[in-house]
């Protein structure tokens, strides 16, 4: 209790003795964006796929899909390897981090991709499968993204939410296109 009331005692001073501090903008801002699919394959097969954005992501720093890995497990990296070039050695990019892993059911991952990098921002992409039917599963790709920009992030939502569809499009093309309207 005498700590407690020691650190209570300590605040103005501390506060006192910050230099020229200021916020200058606290504002945020963001945007959730939704796609769905339905596909003629069971969720076995559509996690196998999933799980591979090797074959089927577009967009890379690399330009190369291949240099791409996905660690299927709490903590594991959806990671790109940048291949050495001009006599310096290979980088690598970190473009999300698995935070939830439910073979089958949910793989969530935490990060920003592509440019929101560069920003105060942070996203969360959630893939959700469910059944749909005998041999069919729903994917669910919902992608939401806040925090601090440069920028008005819901300027950018447009873009993102086209991205995220080419995603979701490069999945479903992987396991043999979209089967009916997922309504």
């Amino acid at each position: 209790m005498k700590r407690i009331a020691l650190l209570i005692a300590a605040v103005p001073t501390l506060l006192a003795t910050t230099a020229a501090a200021e916020v200058i903008d606290s504002s945020h801002g963001g945007f959730a964006t939704r796609n769905v699919a339905v596909v003629a394959a069971d969720r076995h097969a559509v996690w196998a796929e999933l799980v591979h954005p090797e074959n089927w992501w577009s967009h890379t720093w690399s330009g190369d899909s291949a240099n791409l890995r996905l660690d299927a497990e709490a903590g594991g990296c959806f990671c790109e390897t940048i291949p050495a070039a001009d006599g310096f050695p290979a980088g690598s990019v970190e473009h999300m981090r698995m935070v939830t892993v439910m073979p089958g059911r949910v793989l969530r991952m935490a990060g920003s991709l592509g440019p929101l990098q560069a920003e105060g921002l942070t996203g969360t992409l959630t893939v959700t499968l469910e059944q749909a039917g005998e041999g069919r599963t729903r994917i669910t790709w919902d992608y939401i993204t806040g925090g601090q920009a440069s920028f008005d992030p819901a300027a950018f939502a447009t873009v993102v939410d086209g991205v995220q569809a080419e995603f979701l499009g490069g999945l479903v093309g992987r396991l043999g296109g979209p089967v009916d309207s997922p309504e």
